[in-house]
């Protein structure tokens, strides 16, 4: 372990409050792709980030039928959690952990054992669909079961209204209970550890820049280089499924 992991170690061990952000890179491990990487989803295929813009997807029912392709073989059916997201379950297990935001739509983090009390789904879950006219929520499963060459596009069974993943797609507003829940947990914590996040999305990105404007320590661990780096007390670049299991490892030895 590095000299500056061993600081992270000793700032996890003192620290009474920890929140962490995680991003796409802490799931890459599990087999689902990122999407702003080198080999991201929209790195590789910059008109999929239109079934993912609300815009588009309302406006075109080609973009909706793709969506819901897509959907069908969406790779966090089959993804399994990953030693990074099982070290922060093990985290919470010390009673630092006091709020866990997630970028991540895939409930990786609730499957390895977080409570679902301290995971904040800042972008919503693919696992539940949500009508945008009546706004009722079903289940993922149940709305893929219909799918099929003749009904490529299925409607609310509700009011025939337009389905989507309960997920945040670009223009369209956060929960704003989720925000402030977020918010507070960056604003009253005494170390943020942002995990695999390129920190380009607001407002998300944002938590971190909060967090330290109230005197907390960021962390940044992450392949790439972040725009908040240069307020982060530490930036690892280690694989999140390496060096952070190692880290709570460390954490757990004297704890």
């Amino acid at each position: 372990m590095t000299p500056l992991a061993v600081q992270v170690v000793e700032w996890l061990r003192a620290a009474g409050r920890v929140t962490v952000l995680t991003g796409a890179g802490i799931s890459t491990d599990s087999g689902i792709p990122d999407y702003r990487g080198p080999n991201g989803v929209w790195t590789r295929n910059p008109e999929a980030a239109r079934m993912s813009t609300l815009q588009d997807y309302v406006a075109d029912p080609e973009i909706r039928r793709r969506a819901w392709a897509a959907r069908k073989v969406h790779p966090a059916w089959t993804a399994e959690p990953n030693d990074a997201h099982r070290a922060l379950a093990d985290l919470e297990k010390t009673g630092r952990l006091f709020a866990l935001i997630t970028q991540n739509i895939d409930e990786l983090h609730q499957r390895a054992g977080s409570s679902r009390d301290t995971v904040i789904e800042l972008h919503g879950t693919i696992h539940w669909v949500e009508c945008l006219v009546c706004s009722v929520r079903t289940p993922m499963a149940d709305e893929l079961a219909r799918v099929s060459d003749a009904d490529p596009e299925p409607a609310c069974t509700q009011c025939g209204g337009i389905l989507k993943s309960a997920t945040i797609s670009f223009g369209q507003a956060l929960d704003p209970d989720v925000l402030d829940a977020a918010a507070r947990a960056a604003a009253t914590c005494d170390l943020m550890v942002a995990i695999g996040s390129s920190l380009t999305v607001q407002p998300a990105a944002g938590l971190c820049r909060l967090a330290v404007d109230r005197g907390a320590r960021l962390v940044v661990i992450n392949a790439e280089p972040t725009p908040y780096d240069d307020i982060a007390s530490a930036v690892l670049r280690e694989p999140i499924g390496e060096i952070l299991p190692a880290l709570v490892g460390a954490v757990g030895e004297e704890s």
